[in-house]
């Protein structure tokens, strides 16, 4: 089994782990048929429009 041959320094093990701490940022637009905000490529939940048509029946 291989074994490290020298201790890795704080600086390196942080920087490794910090990957997971990001802050992912929910990217929206804007529906052109009612002008609410959704997510792209995804159906408007507001409306049910997607890309010009409509594919969901909304209440």
């Amino acid at each position: 089994m291989a074994v490290p041959k020298r201790r890795k320094s704080r600086a390196k093990r942080d920087s490794r782990r910090s990957q997971n701490k990001k802050i992912k940022i929910v990217v929206t637009s804007e529906c052109p048929q009612c002008h609410q905000q959704k997510l792209p490529h995804h159906v408007c939940p507001e409306c049910g429009y997607y890309d010009g048509e409509q594919v969901l029946e909304v209440k």
